[in-house]
């Protein structure tokens, strides 16, 4: 008999948990609009993983900070591989450290849509690059986000984040704005009120989002600081700020899936579709 429900009501590693404890051997299949995944249990073990390019711990620690879709677990479906190694209480308290490994990330990593380029003192530092540096140095072409070069590397966007974290310490890097010369062009057709209601959606989204994660504070200040853009004619500006610090209060609390779904779903409201 299969179990299933949302993310929203039943968080993934607490069901898992629970479903492990009673020793079941497994599938849970995970779908919301970030895309699909699987994590099979062994004798209540995780030994394999799947989201996208990723397998193993790293699509675990992926599908595990998922806060919205739904899952499916079927009971007697069993591994093909095995992927996994670290008990489930290691992989667990790891998708959590993830998270908080974030809230130090954004500091200088605030989008995974963000562009790395090289800096003008970068052609003429010297430094030792260790070989995950390397791989993320010889993909970058100045066009290509984080979070485009991590797809290309078969690994995560948290992974590649940290390496450009580290990369942007030494002087090497910086980042770019993404292109946002669609969005802004939506936004400087709208109304003062149109803006208003963009800006009071996007409010309520991220503080139902981030409402048992922290940042309602900050989430709040943005949004005031937003309606007196637009109520003092700069409305385009405010939203785009707005927009920002939304995404990296996202980006810390829950990672970059969900601030990729964030972003998305903005962009929807914007586009009106």
């Amino acid at each position: 008999m299969a179990f299933q429900g949302s993310l929203e009501e039943l968080p993934l590693p607490d069901v898992i948990q629970l479903v492990a404890a009673s020793g079941k051997t497994g599938k849970f299949s995970v779908t919301s609009r970030l895309g699909s995944g699987k994590i099979f249990l062994r004798d209540g073990e995780i030994v394999h993983s799947t989201a996208g390019t990723l397998a193993g711990e790293e699509a675990f620690y992926e599908l595990a900070t998922w806060q919205e879709g739904e899952f499916v677990f079927t009971a007697g479906d069993e591994a093909t591989d095995t992927t996994i190694k670290k008990s489930n209480t290691n992989l667990l308290m790891q998708a959590a450290q993830c998270i908080d490994e974030w809230k130090v990330l954004v500091s200088k990593v605030p989008s995974t849509r963000m562009i790395p380029v090289f800096t003008a003192e970068g052609g003429s530092t010297h430094v030792s690059l260790s070989p995950n540096e390397w791989n993320v140095i010889r993909r970058i072409d100045e066009s290509r986000a984080i979070e485009e070069i991590a797809r290309e590397m078969k690994t995560s966007a948290f992974e590649v984040s940290k390496t450009t974290f580290g990369l942007i310490t030494s002087g090497l890097i910086e980042l770019r704005e993404p292109d946002l010369d669609g969005r802004l062009e939506r936004l400087k057709k709208m109304t003062a009120q149109e803006l208003q209601t963009v800006a009071r959606t996007v409010h309520t989204r991220a503080t139902s989002l981030l409402a048992n994660h922290g940042g309602s504070a900050e989430i709040e200040l943005v949004y005031k600081k937003s309606t007196q853009e637009i109520a003092a004619g700069n409305g385009v500006a405010g939203l785009l700020e707005q927009f920002k610090n939304v995404e990296r209060a996202v980006l810390a609390a829950l990672g970059p899936s969900q601030a990729q779904a964030f972003v998305e779903s903005m962009e929807r409201l914007v586009s009106g579709s």
